[in-house]
C-alpha cells in the first residue's frame, strides 16, 4: 500500500480545498458594507448606568443585537439601513422601544440617552434569594448561573456540577436528566465541532449567562419548529454580553513521579464580531483535549439506514480513552467572524497524537455449555488524527438564509496486539492460545452538507430545503499469527495458521430533503416534507492463510481468496404533520411512508451472489407538551421507527475471516420496527428553588433483528462461535430517572436525590433454542453540598446500584443462568481556602462490588488530594502540589452480559503519582480586568482523564 501516494492525494485535494473556501470568502466579503453606525446610553430615573441590557435593532436590511456596558453605552457598526426600530431588555425594568432614522449623507448618529422605567412586577418584592432559576421552554431547559456560588479560576466543568439534574462524572462526561450529553455550543454555534470535554475542562464559569439544555432535532426543526426523528441532548452556552470584547488564557506545566508530565494551554481573544480559540495539550497522565468520534459541524440531516458491513470494514474512532496509559500531543483553533449582519463564518481544526497501552482481563462464562474462557489482552496502538469543521451562514435578507458546511477528517494507526486464552469444559484445559496480531490503517473522510430557507409570509408559510454529500474509504493491512496449544490427555499437540488480510472500503452516501409549512392559523400549521437518501459501498478483502512452513493453505473454511461486496440503499420518505402551538398547549401529529430498496453483489472466490429487495415503511409520530408556567411543564413523545437489516445480516453465505467468529447471513430477514414512548415532567419552585425532573421511557420492537449463536470448541482454535440472524417479536425495555433537590440558607445547604432504573427483556437463540435474557437494573443516589461561600465547599455522596441478569437459554446440562451484582460508592469532595490565597483540596471514592468473578473483581478506594498556593496581583498564578490515587487502587471493572454468555473485564488504569504544576490565567474584558488563580473549581482537574438561535454580533 502506497502511503506517501496517499498523503500527497490528500495534500492535493486540501490544497484544492483551500483554494475555493478562499475564493468563497473573498466573494462573500465584497458584501456592501457601510461606515454607518449608531451609539447611545441607557440609564435609570436615578441616573444611574442599565449595564447588560440586551438590545435588538431592526431595519430593513438589518437585524442586529447587543448588550450595554459597565457605563450603559451601546454602539451599533455597519449598519446597511435608514430606518431602524431598537428594543432594549434588562431585568427590572420595562420593556423599552425607540424608532430612529438616518439623515441623508450622515454616517455617524448619537442616539439621546434613553431612560428605562422600572418594573413594577419587581416593586413587591421584599428580598434577594441566592438561587439558580430553571426555565422550561419546549425542548429546553435554561439555568441561570449568575447566583451559582463557584471560587475563583472555576470552570464550566465545575459549574455544571451544581445544576439540578445534572450529573458529571470523573471522566468528565455529561448527563443531563437522565441523558448524555453528546454536543457543545457557545451562543448557539458548534464550539470545536461540539466537542463536550473541549468547552467543560478550558472555559471560565464566569464568563457564562445561562446554560441550556436542549433537546435538538436538527437544523430544520431549529428553524421550521417542526420535529422529526431522535433528539441529540445537547449544552448550549450563553455568554455574559459583558464579555463579548476582552482576552482571556490559563496555561500550565507540571512534572512528577513515575515520569508523568502535563502542559496545557488555552488563549482566547474577542472582540465585537469576532471571537478566536486556540488550545494545545502534552501529557501522559490520560487526559484527552478533543473526542474524534463525534459528529463534526455541519448540517443535521435525518436519513435512511443501511447499516455497517461485513466483519473488520469500516474504520474505528481514534484516541486515547480512560483506560490504559495514553500519551497525548494535541493542539486545535476555534474561529468565529461576523463580516456584516448578513454574513458569518466559524469552524475549527484539530489535530492530535495518541499512544495508548492498555492490558484487560476477561473471564467469558458462556450460558449453554460448562465453557470457561480466561482471556489475557495487551494492546498497543499509536494514532493520528486531524478534523476540520467549517459553516458559512448568509443571511441576505430577513426571509432568506443560508448555511454551507464543509468538513474533513484524516485518520491513520498502528496497533499491535498479544492475547493469551485458556479454555476449559467441565473444569479440564482443552487448549491454550497465543494469538498476536497488527494493522495498519489510513482513512480520509471528505463531506459537504448545506441548507437553505425562504420565509414566504409573515404568518408562518415557509420553505426549506437542504442537503448532504460524504465519501470516506478506509485502507487497512492486518496479519493474525495464532498459536494453540491442544490437550489430548496423554499426547498434547500444536498448531499454528499465520493470517494476512489487505482491506480497502470506500462509501458515498447523502441525500436531499424539502419541507413545506402552510399556517392554518395563527397557532396551528401543516408541514409537508420529502426526504431522499443514498448510501453507497465499494468493498474489497483479500485473505491468505499460511502454515508454518509458510505454505499456503487451501481449504474452502480457512483460505478465503478474494471478496468483493457493492451494495446501495435507498430510501425515499414522504411525511405531513399537523402542529398546534398556543401559551399552554403545543401538540404536533404525523405520519410518514419510506419505501427503500436495498441492492448489490457479492463475489467470493469468483462465486458472484446477488441480493435485491424492496420494503416499505410506515413511521407515526405524535408529540404533546402542556406548561403550567415558564418553570413547570408536562410532555408526551411517541415516535415510531423502521430499520432495515444491514448488509451483512443479509449476505447469503458464511464469513470465515475472523475463524473464531464465524456469520452467516439471512436474506429473508424483514425489517424491524420500534415504537418508543417518552413521558417527562420538569417543576422548579421559584420562592423555594426546589427543583424536580423525571421522564419515563418504554420502548417495543416488532421483528427484532436477533442472533442465533452456537458454541464449539475446536482443538486448534479454542472457542468458535457462529452467528445467524433472524426475526422475533416479545423484545421491549423501559427506562426511568429522576432528580430532586432541595435548597436551604440561599443555596448553602443542597439536598439532593437522584435514581435512574432500567428493565430490558431481550430475546435471542443459542443452538436453535429461543432464550430469554430479563435485565433489571436500579440505582438511588444521595447527595449533600455544604457551600457557605465560595471559598468552602464540602460535597458527600452515596450511590447503591443493583444489577440483576437471568437468562433462559438452556442445554442439556445446563439450566437458568442468573446473577446479580450489587455496587455501592462513597464519595467525598472539598475545596477550601485555608487563607485567601492558600488552598486545600482532595476527592475521596470507595467503591465495593459483589457478584463479579472472584479473579476480576476490586474494590478500589481512590484518594486524590492537592494544596495550592496563590501568588501574583489578583492571584494569577499558582503552584499546587498534588498527589493522585495514593493507595494506588486504580482500576476499571465492567460486566457485559449477551444471549450467550457474562463477560467480565478487568482493565488497567493510571495509577498513583505526584505532580507539582505552575499555572498562570488571565482575564481581561472590557470595563476592568479580572485576574482569577486555581486549576479549575477546588478539585476539578485532579488527575488527567479521572477526575440557539443565530446569535448577535461579538463574542463566542
Amino acid at each position: 500500500m502506497n502511503y506517501n501516494h496517499n498523503l500527497q492525494s490528500f495534500r492535493t485535494l486540501l490544497n484544492k480545498g483551500l483554494v475555493i473556501i478562499a475564493l468563497l470568502l473573498f466573494g462573500f466579503t465584497l458584501q456592501a458594507q457601510t461606515n454607518r453606525q449608531a451609539s447611545g446610553t441607557l440609564k435609570n430615573k436615578a441616573g444611574a448606568a442599565v449595564s447588560g441590557a440586551s438590545i435588538k435593532l431592526i431595519s430593513e436590511k438589518d437585524s442586529i443585537f447587543t448588550s450595554s456596558d459597565n457605563a450603559g453605552f451601546y454602539n451599533f457598526r455597519n449598519l446597511q439601513g435608514v430606518n431602524f426600530k431598537m428594543t432594549v431588555h434588562s431585568l427590572g425594568y420595562d420593556t423599552l422601544y425607540h424608532e430612529f432614522q438616518f439623515e441623508a449623507a450622515r454616517t455617524q448618529m448619537l442616539v439621546a440617552p434613553l431612560t428605562m422605567e422600572e418594573s413594577s412586577q419587581y416593586l413587591d418584592e421584599v428580598s434577594v434569594v441566592a438561587r439558580v432559576d430553571i426555565v422550561v421552554k419546549e425542548d429546553t431547559l435554561e439555568y441561570n448561573t449568575k447566583d451559582l456560588k463557584l471560587r475563583e479560576g472555576a470552570l464550566v466543568e465545575d459549574a455544571l456540577k451544581k445544576l439540578d439534574g445534572v450529573e458529571v462524572d470523573k471522566d468528565g462526561n455529561v448527563t443531563a436528566q437522565g441523558e448524555s450529553v453528546t454536543r457543545i455550543r457557545i451562543n448557539g454555534k458548534d464550539f470545536f465541532g461540539g466537542d463536550v470535554k473541549a468547552a467543560t475542562r478550558n472555559l471560565p464559569a464566569d464568563i457564562i449567562e445561562k446554560i441550556q439544555i436542549v433537546d435538538d432535532y436538527g437544523d430544520m426543526a431549529n428553524i421550521t419548529g417542526n420535529r422529526t426523528g431522535d433528539p441529540e441532548r445537547i449544552l448550549n452556552i450563553q455568554i455574559d454580553p459583558s464579555r463579548n470584547t476582552g482576552s482571556l488564557g490559563n496555561f500550565k506545566v507540571g512534572g512528577g513521579s513515575e515520569e508523568r508530565y502535563q502542559v496545557t494551554g488555552m488563549l482566547g481573544y474577542m472582540k465585537e464580531g469576532m471571537q478566536l480559540m486556540g488550545l494545545g495539550n502534552m501529557n501522559n497522565v490520560n487526559a484527552s483535549l478533543f473526542d474524534f468520534n463525534i459528529r463534526g459541524g455541519g448540517a443535521r440531516r435525518s436519513g435512511g439506514g443501511g447499516g455497517s458491513f461485513g466483519r473488520g470494514f469500516g474504520g474505528g474512532g481514534m484516541g486515547g480513552g480512560s483506560n490504559g496509559l495514553t500519551n497525548t500531543n494535541s493542539i486545535g483553533l476555534n474561529y468565529r467572524q461576523d463580516f456584516n449582519p448578513a454574513f458569518t463564518m466559524y469552524g475549527n481544526y484539530s489535530f492530535s497524537h495518541d499512544d495508548n497501552k492498555t492490558t484487560t482481563f476477561n473471564i467469558n462464562d458462556y450460558f449453554n455449555e460448562q465453557l470457561m474462557e480466561v482471556r489475557d489482552n495487551q494492546t498497543g496502538s499509536q494514532s493520528t488524527s486531524h478534523r476540520f469543521d467549517w459553516n458559512f451562514e448568509y443571511k441576505p435578507t430577513d426571509k432568506d438564509y443560508f448555511k454551507l458546511s464543509p468538513t474533513l477528517s484524516v485518520r491513520g494507526s498502528d496497533s499491535d496486539g498479544l492475547l493469551l486464552s485458556d479454555n476449559t469444559l467441565s473444569g479440564t484445559l482443552i487448549n491454550s492460545l497465543n494469538k498476536t496480531n497488527s494493522s495498519k490503517n489510513f482513512a480520509p473522510n471528505y463531506g459537504i452538507s448545506g441548507l437553505y430557507n425562504r420565509r414566504l409570509s409573515q404568518s408562518g408559510r415557509n420553505l426549506f430545503f437542504d442537503f448532504s454529500l460524504n465519501t470516506s474509504s478506509t485502507e487497512q493491512d492486518e496479519e493474525i499469527i495464532q498459536q494453540t496449544a491442544i490437550m489430548n490427555g496423554e499426547t498434547d499437540a500444536e498448531a499454528y495458521i499465520r493470517t494476512l488480510a489487505d482491506l480497502n472500503n470506500k462509501s458515498l452516501n447523502g441525500g436531499a430533503s424539502v419541507s413545506y409549512t402552510e399556517p392554518l392559523s395563527d397557532k396551528s400549521s401543516l408541514e409537508f416534507n420529502y426526504d431522499y437518501n443514498f448510501r453507497n459501498y465499494d468493498n474489497r478483502r483479500f485473505d491468505n492463510a499460511l502454515d508454518a512452513a509458510g505454505q499456503q493453505i487451501i481449504d474452502d473454511e480457512i483460505f478465503i481468496g478474494n471478496r468483493i461486496f457493492d451494495y446501495s440503499f435507498v430510501t425515499h420518505r414522504v411525511g405531513a404533520n399537523y402542529r398546534f402551538r398556543s401559551d399552554k398547549i403545543i401538540y404536533s401529529i404525523g405520519a410518514s411512508v419510506q419505501p427503500n430498496r436495498l441492492s448489490g453483489d457479492a463475489t467470493v472466490q469468483d462465486q458472484v451472489m446477488h441480493i435485491d429487495r424492496t420494503g416499505f415503511n410506515f413511521a407515526p409520530i405524535a408529540r404533546f407538551e402542556y406548561k403550567f408556567s415558564r418553570t413547570k411543564s408536562f410532555s408526551v413523545r411517541y415516535s415510531g421507527r423502521s430499520t432495515e437489516p444491514s448488509f451483512s445480516q443479509l449476505q447469503p453465505f458464511t464469513d470465515y475471516s475472523n475463524r473464531n467468529n464465524l456469520v452467516t447471513g439471512n436474506p429473508n430477514l424483514d425489517a424491524e420496527f420500534g415504537h418508543e414512548l417518552r413521558v417527562s415532567f420538569n417543576n422548579f419552585n421559584v420562592g423555594s428553588g426546589q427543583s424536580w425532573f423525571a421522564a419515563v421511557t418504554g420502548s417495543v420492537t416488532e421483528d427484532k433483528i436477533v442472533s442465533n449463536r452456537t458454541i464449539v470448541v475446536d482443538p486448534e482454535l479454542g472457542v468458535v462461535q457462529s452467528t445467524g440472524y433472524l426475526n422475533t417479536d416479545g423484545f421491549y425495555n423501559l427506562r426511568a430517572f429522576y432528580n430532586y433537590s432541595i435548597p436551604f440558607k440561599n443555596r448553602t445547604y443542597v439536598l439532593s436525590f437522584n435514581g435512574n432504573s432500567g428493565y430490558n427483556n431481550n430475546i435471542s437463540y443459542t443452538d436453535n433454542v429461543k432464550g430469554v435474557g430479563k435485565n433489571l437494573q436500579l440505582s438511588q443516589g444521595l447527595n449533600f453540598r455544604y457551600n457557605p461561600k465560595e471559598t468552602i465547599e464540602i460535597t458527600p455522596g452515596v450511590r447503591y446500584s443493583y444489577n440483576n441478569t437471568t437468562n433462559s437459554a438452556t442445554s442439556s446440562n445446563r439450566g437458568s443462568v442468573s446473577n446479580v451484582i450489587n455496587s455501592w460508592s462513597y464519595s467525598l469532595n472539598t475545596a477550601i481556602n485555608i487563607t485567601p490565597t492558600l488552598v486545600w483540596g482532595g476527592d475521596l471514592s470507595k467503591t465495593t462490588n459483589s457478584g463479579y468473578s472472584n479473579v476480576v473483581g476490586a474494590n478500589p478506594f481512590i484518594i486524590n488530594t492537592y494544596i495550592e498556593k496563590q501568588f501574583l496581583k489578583g492571584r494569577n498564578g499558582a503552584i499546587r502540589f498534588q498527589a493522585f490515587d495514593l493507595l494506588n487502587e486504580q482500576t476499571n471493572v465492567s460486566r457485559s452480559v449477551t444471549e450467550n454468555l457474562i463477560n467480565d473485564s478487568r482493565s488497567n488504569r493510571l495509577g498513583q503519582y505526584f505532580m507539582l504544576t505552575l499555572s498562570y490565567r488571565f482575564q481581561s474584558f472590557a470595563g476592568g480586568n479580572m485576574g482569577f488563580s486555581g486549576q479549575g473549581g477546588g478539585h476539578g482537574g485532579m488527575g488527567g482523564g479521572q477526575g440557539m438561535n443565530r446569535g448577535g454580533m461579538g463574542g463566542f
